[in-house]
């Protein structure tokens, strides 16, 4: 049937196979061309059909808006100093820690403030923190260019914050003798509750905690040992950080137990001084690169972090 086909017949066999543009090419052939395709049918269909996705394969997609260089006037609005000044809170070991031997600073947060800066093409400086309090307010005063925090509305009123990028759990420990079970049996009168000041955490149980009282420490490396030597109730945290407190005093012949479960989770961002807005839609585009192309799931394996997970894409 095909073999048979004149050159009147082809435009209405594209347009019942859908094939628009290949009626466009038909119509705008040459008398060459049009010689060959009615003497050959057959080859003349060959190249007809296979002809877009020639074409479609040699196309090349955008790239994403975060992997476009940017512009010079968006770098300076990054790093007004000419350096990338991003802040590393160390006071959660997911997104930072310092390596013993070196004393180098590693981490999910160094890797991603890294690849920013050699995006923007400005050095980094990795300015370090204990407490995301602090880092909050060195951003809100533009003190920093960047950093790493948690999702809060307390927060976003006084810095700009993208889509997370990593969510991490908040997580109750208590003395091995604590009557308390579960996390619901935390907020009771009596009880009181050790967290870092300032950190996530600290933001949502001001505003979850009805009956029990918080009680506070300047860091979070600081909050099961002040629980233990205070004889709080209760400590709150990152449940990584607990974890690892826990195992230290437990060797040391103290009895410490994580509640099962979690009280939170914690949506960790990337956030930058206010007024920054072309810089912050960059910066959000980033985050979203980031996520997709398994940057951040690479580097949560790299450094050996477990119990956090990548975020899902913005709007999910």
């Amino acid at each position: 049937m095909i073999a048979s086909m004149t050159r009147l017949d082809f435009p209405f066999f594209f347009q019942t196979a859908g094939d628009t543009l290949m009626k466009k090419i038909w119509r705008g052939a040459s008398p060459t061309v049009l010689r060959v395709t009615t003497a050959r049918p057959l080859k003349a269909l060959a190249l007809l059909v296979f002809l877009p996705g020639l074409l479609s394969a040699c196309r090349t997609p955008p790239p994403p808006a975060a992997a476009v260089a940017p512009p010079s006037s968006l770098s300076r609005e990054f790093a007004p100093s000419g350096t990338l000044k991003a802040a590393i809170n160390f006071g959660n070991p997911i997104l930072a820690r310092k390596d013993e031997a070196t004393g180098e600073m590693r981490g999910v947060s160094v890797d991603l403030a890294r690849e920013l800066g050699q995006r923007l093409g400005r050095p980094v400086e990795l300015v370090h923190f204990n407490n995301a309090g602090k880092v909050v307010e060195a951003t809100s005063a533009a003190q920093v260019d960047i950093a790493f925090v948690a999702v809060d509305p307390v927060r976003g009123a006084d810095i700009g914050q993208t889509p997370p990028y990593v969510i991490i759990e908040g997580a109750y420990l208590v003395k091995n003798s604590s009557p308390i079970r579960a996390n619901a049996e935390v907020d009771r009168p009596g009880n009181r509750v050790m967290v870092s000041k300032g950190s996530a955490y600290d933001l949502f149980l001001s505003r979850e905690l009805k009956a029990a009282k918080l009680l506070y420490t300047s860091t979070s490396q600081q909050v099961v040992g002040d629980m233990l030597a205070q004889n709080v109730e209760v400590a709150a945290g990152v449940k990584q950080q607990l974890e690892m407190d826990a195992k230290r005093i437990n060797q040391s012949g103290g009895q410490v137990r994580l509640l099962e479960g979690r009280f939170m989770a914690i949506h960790q961002a990337m956030g930058l001084p206010k007024g920054r807005d072309a810089a912050q839609r960059y910066l959000a585009a980033f985050v979203e690169e980031m996520k997709a192309s398994g940057f951040v799931a690479k580097a949560l394996a790299r450094h050996g972090i477990e119990g956090a997970t990548v975020a899902p894409p913005a709007g999910r």
